[in-house]
């Protein structure tokens, strides 16, 4: 309980997540070295998409994520192609396991719209064979 409130304040104290998106392994390398050599941020996450497709994720102080997603940008340009970019200052918490990986993010305590989702289809599929149950005695 206490990391959960310790990474939420984190999250809102002024961080910021930067993303680009390259066609191309190199290109991805060269964004996230230029980004971190740039400001002070943290490489969060590099992710190989498919179809050549390479993402990098950034965090920092909002100022430090957008110089240097501009100077990523520019960087990975020279050597490949940016096909995306994108930064969301002051993320939801969410995103952070989002990024972590699909089976985390399902697994959060604070994801009340997949444990929703969750029960309804349990519940269903009970009643489905309480009322197979009931025919056959019938």
């Amino acid at each position: 309980m206490i990391e959960t409130i310790i990474e939420k304040e984190v999250w809102q104290l002024g961080k910021a997540l930067g993303m680009i998106e390259t066609r191309g392994l190199i290109g991805a390398i060269e964004a996230a070295d230029v980004m971190l050599k740039t400001a002070n941020v943290s490489l969060v996450k590099s992710e190989k998409i498919g179809g050549a497709l390479v993402s990098v994720y950034i965090e920092g102080d909002v100022g430090a994520v957008k110089a240097s997603v501009d100077a990523g940008i520019e960087g990975a340009n020279k050597v490949g192609d940016v096909v995306a970019h994108h930064i969301i200052p002051h993320p939801d918490e969410e995103i952070e396991r989002f990024l972590k990986g699909r089976e985390s993010y399902k697994k959060s305590p604070t994801n009340k719209k997949h444990q929703s989702k969750s029960k309804s289809k349990s519940k269903t599929s009970s009643t489905v064979k309480k009322r197979k149950v009931m025919k056959k005695d019938e």
